[in-house]
């Protein structure tokens, strides 16, 4: 048995990242394939009659080792990569889809499930037991068991190459991000940019061995320089970086890699009867067709198109006073960072001093404390995969509750954004809670000198927002794994994140915490005004923009791409309603779309959006109730802790007393005429 497979002898189980080798992952991953289906076997020659626990519970279990290891890998491939592992994830991803194909496609053991499904009492079981009979029964007639078998081999052939053109996707991306720098030596070019991303600018080129200053495409170089840098045509170089990654005539263009995802795909769908991938995806979402996610989408972009305008208008008025007669992509964050200042005398660098990155993940915990009565404390015992990650244990009535890993600065080998993911999920076993082990992953300004890390307050949000998933995997109180914490519906995961972001504009709250790091003064009144009054700031444009994401996701999975069209051109073409700038030429935002290609937003790009109206219209709960209120908190808690287990919209229900209410998202956003 391989070392990795074996029970971890460390504290809580945690993973012994310290006592692991890149080398180690393939001869893991082989052999837990090959003992997970050794216990798949054992459960399809069991003789006696299929019941929910020797089935359905059994099956629940099968390859638990094998999931912790992959799910190490693949974390550690976002997070801390190399040469090695984005090549072995290049060969290990078709052979885990095989896998899986290998258990859904199994006739025997789906002959057992069927038998379970229709055989068994549903009133006798929990509801938590009758959602995973479900889940199990979809999970296979969802790929393909109810497929003739030429058909399922078709399937099969599908899977293993979505896998393998995903990770390539990936890869690509991580590539071009890397490789791409702005290097300037003239420090008039630096005209408008403030000190503080310079200093961090010049860091960056030491660490280059380069002269100067250098600026990357990792968001916290990337967006100070195209709010603050008063040359336009070097706005204009970094957005068509952005603008260009995985699009260029090179061995990491990932063009012909969006339309095969889009094809195999769509056939994937069409083999198991569904008219298009979001018509197959969204079966299983709140949102559960095509038609009613570009009807929710339409109607909000019919309500923030005039606002969109207007914000927009008063931004072109401004470019034109300096000689821009026609106001591109590369020019809006510079120009909305100029209104807002004229408009609520507030600048995001300004504010960063009051932020520094220890204060604002001290207030989260605090929050969390507050509403959950949960309590955090660093771990120095507990291995890690990088020195700078940081381990808490987090506790509750002074009981560990779970392990919390915070991945904060950029490198070379992590991926770009900011994520939560799990080492490990929650499930009860023999009367034993297993608890999780949660991992937020971002990409914020390092420290320099003397100078701590210091956030920009979209940085705050960030943080809260992550901070926000990860609490939904912390407070998971569920029997089996599959449905606990984050295993919920796609449009529904964003509710508890994006519900955390609240906390960031409540004055009483932001006191708490937003003090300068050198003189511990408190944030003035003043100030936190202007946050508080700048939230709806750009309101209009920033909800077209998400829309035209949503849309373009859409397009893709709805079989609007024709197979003679340019991505380029498929994009304008999609997203003509939704420009409020000229496109920029030879630019495309697919082939580095790693929310709807690699990652898990495929038809579900939208859900940032309707989750926007859940998470609104809770908080709005909060503050009718007060925003710390306990008997809301908990009801709130229960949500949350529910995992999968019901149905999102009864979860929904049963803490807010009602559905939700669109038009507490327009209210909040300002969007109400």
């Amino acid at each position: 048995m391989h070392k990795l497979l074996e029970p971890f002898q460390t504290p809580f189980s945690s993973v012994p990242f310290e006592e692991v080798k890149q080398e180690d992952f393939k001869p893991a991953i082989l052999q837990g394939i090959v003992n997970a289906k050794n216990e798949i076997e054992g459960l399809v020659n069991n003789v006696d009659t299929p019941t929910f626990e020797n089935t359905m519970v059994t099956l629940e279990r099968v390859g638990k080792p094998l999931h912790v290891v992959a799910e190490m890998f693949f974390n550690l491939n976002s997070a801390e990569t190399t040469d090695y592992l984005q090549n072995l994830a290049q060969e290990l991803s078709p052979l885990l889809a095989e896998y899986g194909n290998d258990i859904t496609l199994n006739e025997a053991l789906f002959e057992k499930v069927k038998y379970v499904v229709d055989h068994t009492d549903k009133s006798e079981l929990s509801d938590e037991e009758v959602r995973l009979l479900e889940k199990t029964y979809k999970s296979f007639t969802r790929n393909g068991a109810l497929l003739a078998a030429e058909e399922k081999e078709k399937l099969r052939g599908i899977d293993k190459e979505l896998a393998s053109l995903k990770a390539r996707f990936s890869q690509n991306v991580l590539q071009e991000t890397n490789t791409y720098h702005l290097q300037i030596t003239n420090e008039e070019d630096l005209a408008g940019i403030p000190a503080s991303i310079k200093i961090n600018a010049a860091e960056e080129a030491k660490r280059r061995n380069l002269e100067g200053w250098v600026f990357t495409l990792q968001f916290p170089s990337f967006m100070p320089f195209m709010k603050y840098a008063a040359k336009r045509e070097l706005r204009k170089q970094l957005q068509l970086a952005v603008g260009q990654r995985g699009f260029k005539d090179n061995e990491y263009n990932n063009e012909p890699i969006v339309r095969r995802i889009v094809q195999l795909r769509a056939e994937r769908a069409n083999l198991l009867g569904f008219k298009n991938h979001a018509a197959f995806v969204l079966q299983e979402r709140m949102a559960s067709s095509p038609d009613e996610v570009l009807s929710f989408l339409n109607e909000l972009k019919a309500k923030a198109f005039p606002f969109a305008i207007k914000e927009i208008e008063q931004l072109k008025s401004r470019a034109k006073a300096d000689g821009v007669e026609v106001m591109m992509p590369y020019d809006h964050a510079y120009y909305a960072e100029k209104l807002k200042e004229a408009k609520y005398n507030f600048s995001e660098e300004a504010l960063r001093p009051y932020f520094p990155l220890a204060q604002v993940t001290q207030a989260a915990f605090e929050a969390a404390n507050k509403l959950y009565g949960l309590t955090f404390v660093e771990r120095r015992d507990i291995q890690k995969y990088h020195p700078e990650v940081i381990v808490y244990e987090v506790l509750e009535d002074n009981k560990h509750k779970a392990l919390l890993y915070a991945d904060w600065h950029p490198r070379e080998g992590k991926r770009a954004g900011a994520w939560m993911t799990s080492y490990r999920g929650q499930w009860k076993e023999n009367g034993l809670d297993n608890r999780p082990h949660i991992s937020i992953v971002c990409n914020f300004s390092r420290p320099t000198g003397e100078v701590p890390s210091l956030l920009t307050f979209n940085e705050v949000t960030t943080l809260f927002h992550e901070f926000g998933h990860a609490l939904h995997g912390i407070m998971a109180d569920t029997v089996f794994e599959s449905l606990s914490g984050t295993s919920v519906y796609w449009d529904f995961v964003e509710l508890p994140s994006q519900f955390m972001e609240n906390y960031c504009y409540e004055k009483e709250f932001l006191q708490t915490f937003a003090k300068h790091y050198q003189t511990g003064e408190i944030l003035p009144d003043g100030e936190i005004d202007k946050i508080v009054a700048s939230a709806n700031f750009m309101e209009g444009y920033q909800t077209i923009r998400q829309l035209s994401f949503g849309l373009l996701d859409m397009a893709f999975h709805t079989g609007l791409l024709k197979t003679d069209q340019s991505i380029e051109a498929f994009e304008k073409e999609t997203l003509k309603d939704t420009q409020l700038y000229p496109p920029l030429e030879d630019t495309a935002q697919s082939p580095s779309f790693s929310h709807i290609f690699p990652g898990g937003y495929s038809s579900g790009y939208y859900s940032y959006k309707w989750a926007e109206v859940l998470d609104a219209d809770a908080f709005a709960y909060f503050k009718e109730t007060g925003i710390f209120n306990k008997d809301t908190a908990q009801k709130f808690k229960t949500l949350l802790s529910k995992g999968g287990t019901e149905d999102p919209m009864a979860l929904y229900v049963d803490f807010r007393g009602r559905k939700p209410d669109v038009q507490a998202l327009l209210n909040r956003a300002g969007l109400s005429s």
